[in-house]
């Protein structure tokens, strides 16, 4: 442990850690730019660097990157980030209300302790999650994905219909490109560029960013109007306001924890859930969709507490929990370690350097968040004139970005126009997003549970964990559309 500590106590691992925060916040804020990338970006950065320091750079950047794509997603309704997308839901309708600091601050602080209980559970659980999470197969995948699409009931706050419909019009585009299991091309339309299909980046700048500015710049002169004078808010408000949701905050962090633990899935499938959850346990007077904290806390502690959990498969057996993992996983064999169940016995300094990075990044995210934030919120006050045409350009600079190929900027102006044909005739963009998000999951273990049975669907409920993530589902639609059903009827 002495070794591990005193790693982290030289001056240069300090100096990389704050830059990784830095380069982590810009790159999560930018549309496009997200921490996946910029850890790729600076991967080759830590050739002439020791183990604890090329940790520090991009662990800053992994930690830092997730929490910022709920900047954009609060200030301009343009999320960062996938899992940025469901904070944008009430964030940005907070900001509306002129309380986008107190958001920001809620992210902050939410993101910390996300941060904070999962780094907690990869110093103690770790060997025992990683376990569990082998026990994981298609089967069980395919039920918490379906569980992850009855999100939709919750995030519909106007017609459910328009938003089941947003929702398999998602699931419809995951299906572009080769098909998974047979290689067979499907809607590509003659397209090469359609080949591995869409992607979600682009499409989810497209739905949110492009389609937001096409509606701001019909209200022109009026942006003043929508977007008011931002409230200053008290940061012990708001640490009270983390307390009083202390359970919500708790939950939600064990949501994010556990599908960080689960090897393929990523904080955009924990955000989603964490808000379901938030909804199903919501009380008389919550304004979900409107401006509700309790969505921006749930969403944002979920999100950055999968970041200690992806690291727990990681470590002990060497998998990736998710795409930045599976960086780091070659960060670490650069330097010459190999991860896996024998990492803390044979590097037991690194795994507490490790440990203790991860804490100090959580922290700086929270100085350096905190202390720009007045200059984040400053972009409320731009004149949509000079608003809309600077995110419609960072938009393309980050569709452009995602593999350098000018098709993707056609394909973010479709979904631009999508997008905004949806808020104007009532259907909501989230669930299409949600739905192109957990699509190719959805579909991938479906087949591939079904194949192994020998196509015998019984399988989803003679497995303990996929029969018991089925029975969540039918419940949430039960508590969901019972009430809507009846509320229906009542007016006939």
């Amino acid at each position: 442990m002495s070794t591990g500590l005193g790693n982290v106590a030289s001056p240069w691992v300090m100096i990389f850690l704050f830059i990784g925060v830095i380069i982590g916040m810009i790159f999560g804020a930018a549309p496009g730019l997200t921490a996946p990338a910029a850890i790729a970006l600076f991967l080759p950065v830590t050739y002439a660097m020791g183990p604890t320091t090329s940790m520090a750079l991009l662990l800053g950047i992994y930690c830092s990157g997730y929490f910022a794509g709920s900047i954009p997603a609060i200030l301009i309704n343009t999320p960062g980030a996938p899992s940025s997308a469901a904070t944008a839901l009430d964030g940005y309708a907070m900001a509306r209300e002129g309380q986008g600091d107190r958001a920001l601050s809620l992210a902050i602080w939410g993101s910390f302790l996300g941060g904070l209980f999962s780094l907690i559970l990869l110093m103690t659980v770790a060997p025992l999650l990683a376990k569990v999470a082998l026990k994981f197969t298609s089967v069980e995948y395919f039920s918490f994905a379906l569980a992850g699409i009855v999100c939709v009931a919750g995030i519909s706050q106007g017609s459910m219909i328009k938003g089941l419909a947003a929702a398999f019009f998602g699931i419809l585009v995951s299906t572009v490109g080769l098909d998974p299991v047979s290689g067979v091309g499907r809607f590509m339309m003659d397209q090469p560029n359609l080949m591995g299909g869409v992607s979600q980046t682009v499409a989810l700048i497209g739905l949110f960013a492009i389609s937001q500015m096409l509606l701001l710049s019909k209200h022109g002169e009026q942006h003043h109007a929508i977007l008011p004078t931002q409230q200053r808010a008290s940061q012990l408000a708001v640490l009270g306001e983390l307390w009083r949701n202390r359970w919500l905050s708790l939950r939600s962090a064990v949501i994010g924890s556990m599908v960080g633990v689960l090897p393929g899935t990523g904080p955009a499938i924990a955000s989603w859930l964490s808000y379901s959850d938030a909804i199903r346990t919501a009380r008389p007077g919550d304004r979900f969709g409107k401006g509700e904290a309790k969505g921006v806390i749930a969403c944002e502690v979920s999100n950055n507490a999968v970041t200690g959990g992806a690291m727990v498969p990681l470590l002990t057996l060497g998998i990736p929990g998710d795409p930045v993992t599976a960086v780091l996983i070659g960060a670490l064999m650069i330097q010459g370690v190999h991860t896996g169940p024998f990492l803390i016995q044979q590097d037991g300094g690194l795994f507490v350097s490790i440990l203790v990075l991860l804490f100090l990044s959580n922290v700086l995210m929270v100085v350096v968040g905190l202390s720009g934030r007045g200059l984040m919120s400053r972009v409320l006050n731009l004149p949509a004139a000079f608003l809309v045409p600077a995110i419609c350009l960072t938009a393309v600079i980050g569709a452009f970005s995602v593999s350098n190929n000018a098709f993707d900027v056609r394909l973010l102006l479709i979904f631009g126009l999508v997008g905004y044909a949806m808020l104007r005739l009532g259907f909501p963009p989230a669930p299409a997003v949600l739905g192109i998000v957990l699509g190719p999951i959805l579909e991938k273990n479906l087949r591939n549970a079904l194949t192994v049975s020998d196509m015998d669907p019984s399988v989803f409920v003679l497995r303990p964990i996929s029969a018991g993530a089925l029975l969540v589902t039918v419940g949430l639609l039960y508590l969901w559309l019972g009430p809507r059903r009846r509320s229906e009827a009542s007016k006939t």
